[in-house]
């Protein structure tokens, strides 16, 4: 199945724009849902129809689905109130009623990547198109998956699993008490649920288009957001500049605000053209409401799957005999950029945005020689460490 994520700064229109693209998919015959987080409904305003906590069809062949991260919370509570009964009855704790639940900050999100997660391993939909949060949000949301995984590796890694048998044993000669098998096997479903949601975000076949209004502030957010995209290992496919003002105009004012946007615009073109396609959408003059204004905006179709990235890129240097590793940060700062070697794993930071990526096995036995950064790539230099390489005759 094919995914489109949309982010971009908040109030750009990105919500606008998913929603027109993904009408224009389900016009072209192909089965769309479009998802949504907004607990606002700015969705089901654009379409036109109330989207709730169950997909709907607000047009033939489209399904709008704003996932009820209320009910979601409940459910997950009451079920882990019900399993830790007896420890929570010797504290004394009282029990919580379903009717005085309410979401913690952050469970719309959660919410969200459930569904992404339903609604790519089921065969209903030929095309998904997900209304991310504005782009710092919706970057934190997507990486979420591998850094709790990460995590659970960490903190119970999969080796010491294998001992079960011996952990009655060992509690005894600690004298402490052991893990049980229902912390393993919790974490364990844990992981095979983001790892689908992992899975389905890093898919060949998923994208990402950012959506911003041209100008100095939407270049700046255009820019941190391809380079956070980029170092995520996502593809954009598409920058779509919004609300784009005709040229011509007899007011001074609007004439000078238009004039600011082509000046943002042919800097997108230019930056990024040769990399990304880049779109533009006029102002209707109105906010969108229903099929027909969302059909008047000229959004991109959704294309075809995209031939997948290499992400990252290890080659040699034979007449130096150090490996390199590419990483690709279009838009990324020298000043901003950061590594750090822990173990077999690098931490990359740019600008705001942090990623540990595990190291290839070849690049494991060497030691970090240097790093440049060239036409929006990262290139770390490893040199073979003679202690580890095996030494030929």
């Amino acid at each position: 199945m094919r995914t489109i994520l949309i982010t971009g700064p908040g109030g750009s229109g990105r919500t606008t724009v998913a929603a027109a693209t993904a009408l224009e998919a389900a016009r072209r015959g192909t089965r769309t849902l479009v998802l949504s987080a907004d607990r606002t409904d700015t969705l089901g305003a654009a379409l036109g129809a109330p989207t709730g906590g169950t997909p709907a069809e607000t047009a033939p062949g489209l399904t709008a689905w704003r996932p009820d991260a209320t009910e979601g919370f409940r459910a997950g509570l009451l079920a882990f109130q019900e399993q830790a009964s007896t420890a929570l009855g010797l504290l004394g704790s009282a029990r919580l009623d379903a009717e005085e639940l309410t979401p913690l900050p952050g469970a719309e999100e959660l919410a969200l990547l459930r569904a992404l997660r339903d609604a790519a391993t089921a065969d209903t939909f030929d095309l998904l198109v997900v209304d991310l949060p504005p782009a710092p949000q919706a970057l934190a949301l997507l990486a979420l998956p591998e850094q709790l995984r990460r995590y659970l590796r960490r903190l119970l890694p999969a080796e010491r699993q294998a001992a079960r048998a011996l952990r009655p044993v060992l509690g005894r000669l600690a004298g402490v008490p052991m893990p049980t098998d229902r912390l393993y096997e919790t974490a364990a479903r844990w992981d095979v649920e983001l790892a689908a949601v992992q899975l389905a975000v890093e898919d060949p076949a998923t994208t990402v288009r950012l959506v911003a209004e041209p100008g100095p502030a939407g270049t700046d957010a255009v820019r941190s957001a391809v380079t956070g995209l980029a170092l995520r290992g996502l593809r954009t496919d598409a920058l779509i500049g919004n609300r784009v003002l005709p040229d011509a105009s007899p007011d001074t004012w609007l004439a000078g605000l238009a004039a600011q946007q082509r000046k943002a615009l042919d800097e997108w073109h230019a930056a990024w053209g040769q990399t990304y396609d880049v779109y533009e959408v006029p102002h209707l003059g109105r906010d969108p409401r229903g099929a027909e204004d969302l059909a008047a905006l000229p959004v991109p179709a959704p294309g075809d799957a995209p031939v997948p990235l290499d992400w990252p890129v290890v080659d040699r240097l034979a007449d130096e005999g150090v490996l390199v590793w590419h990483i690709p940060l279009p838009g990324a700062a020298r000043e901003e950029l950061d590594l750090v070697r822990r173990g077999d794993e690098l931490l990359v930071t740019a600008g705001r945005f942090h990623r540990i990526v595990s190291l290839p096995s070849a690049l494991r036995r060497c030691a970090v020689d240097g790093a440049s950064l060239r036409e929006g790539e990262l290139r770390v230099r490893f040199a073979p460490d003679p202690d580890l390489w095996p030494r030929t005759r």
